[in-house]
């Protein structure tokens, strides 16, 4: 068995294939040999491609003919290794795919896990409102490193300071509730896995007040600017046919005029209680893409604090306790773990109790035959979660529809024909993060 691309030899444990280089060096050889253009690497390690990118351009002088993304560099096998894991410790894995919206993450995996088992109804309201207010937090974070990196890019570099300088503040509030700044496996099947704690909906009203305010610094450096209209208006132009041919959704797919959000077009968690308008813009370019970015904060704001008003007295885990684990978290001083007194009760308890909250965690619950597919609006589009069980404890197989991955699809598109430099700005304002890529 032979092929172009990868030269093969023979030995004595099979057919082994040399993968090294063959594809770089025969278009390097096709495109200088022929014609007065030149191939340029940019990234894996650039600085402008949003991480472990590689960008293969084919230029002509400083105009971009040809963009072709290479991606893999980040590969971490998260969703096969999530085969070999119960359902509530994939959580721990998903967290880490879009490391910027962990909590999106870990949200539309234990939708679908919950509605492979049929409880989506059992979720305590307190627990679905805890999800919405953890989400909207993120996405005004997700956000703030979107502007913060993108303006750097470009040489506003005080816009990267403002940006960074607020997401502290959410990334506080994280840790106050989750124990961690990020890869928080908070949500788990069934609902969260703690309370907020003593003091936390006052903290978290404090920093919704400040950020409204802060955030509107790099209002005031960015919107209008002349320098930064220069980099970005016209820049990176992508329009509805694009996107739809593309499956290109979030803020790229708002830029060009239309108000899909799934928050508001499929309603989950109790969405639809909610009041905040879906932002758009009718640009098509990396500038409109940006004032959705900024629109989206201030409604996100909004949402937080229309969810404090919501949050009632309740328990934050689903009641079954064939499911519920773990239970009854406390945070201390050492992190989140197994409360004092709940372990205390349990020993105490009876043996069949204890055999119980064994097995319930070294083996997990087992989740009926069946497929889902559940779908939230992250900050970068729809994050959608394909959920296989084979009637196990462990999931035959989750696949997931990273948007990150699916915009990213439309790098040539936004790209060639442009200028180098406007490169940059077009691939900034698609917001792609190669954890989502490479899951």
């Amino acid at each position: 068995m032979t092929t172009d691309y990868a030269p093969s030899i023979e030995t004595t444990e099979g057919t082994v294939f040399n993968l090294s280089g063959g594809d770089w060096e025969s278009l390097v050889t096709g495109v200088e040999g022929e014609q007065e253009r030149i191939v340029v690497n940019m990234g894996p390690q650039h600085p402008s491609t949003h991480g472990v990118l590689r960008l293969i351009l084919e230029l002509d002088g400083e105009t971009v003919v040809q963009v072709r993304p290479g991606i893999g560099y980040l590969h971490t096998g998260i969703e096969k290794n999530l085969e070999f894991r119960n359902w509530v410790q994939g959580v721990t894995f998903v967290t880490r795919m879009d490391y910027l919206s962990p909590f999106f993450n870990e949200t539309v995996y234990c939708m679908g896990v919950e509605k492979l088992l049929g409880i989506s109804d059992q979720v305590p309201e307190r627990a679905k409102t805890l999800r919405i207010l953890m989400m909207e937090l993120n996405r005004i974070s997700s956000h703030l490193v979107a502007l913060a990196t993108g303006g750097m890019e470009l040489g506003a570099l005080t816009a990267m300071t403002f940006g960074f300088r607020d997401r502290e503040l959410i990334l506080d509030i994280f840790e106050m509730v989750t124990g961690l700044r990020m890869n928080h496996a908070y949500v788990r099947p069934g609902g969260v896995s703690c309370d907020l704690p003593p003091g936390a909906v006052e903290k978290i009203r404090a920093t919704v007040k400040h950020l409204r305010k802060s955030t509107q610094d790099n209002v005031n450096i960015l919107v209008g600017n002349q320098i930064w209209l220069g980099r970005t208006k016209g820049v990176g132009y992508l329009d509805l046919q694009g996107c739809l041919a593309l499956g290109v959704t979030g803020p790229v797919l708002r830029a060009t005029g239309v108000p899909w959000d799934l928050r508001k077009t499929q309603p989950y968690l109790g969405y639809e209680r909610y009041e905040f308008e879906v932002q758009t813009q009718d640009t098509c370019d990396a500038y409109g893409r940006f004032l959705i970015r900024l629109g989206e904060i201030a409604e996100s704001l909004n949402l937080v604090d229309q969810a404090l008003d919501f949050l009632e007295p309740g328990p934050v885990m689903i009641e079954d306790k064939s499911i519920a684990w773990p239970a009854q978290l406390a945070l201390g001083a050492d992190g989140l773990g197994n409360s004092q007194e709940h372990i205390a009760k349990i020993m105490s308890q009876s043996m069949e109790a204890l055999i119980h909250h064994f097995k319930l965690v070294t083996e997990g619950f087992q989740v009926p035959r069946g497929q889902v597919y559940t779908a939230v609006e992250s900050p970068r589009g729809e994050l959608g979660a394909f959920v296989v069980s084979d009637d196990s404890t462990r999931p035959y197989r989750v696949h997931f529809r990273d948007p990150s991955f699916s915009n990213l699809q439309a790098t040539p598109a936004v790209g060639e024909g442009g200028q180098i430099a406007d490169l940059i700005a077009a691939l900034a304002s698609l917001d792609p993060v190669m954890g989502g890529v490479d899951r």
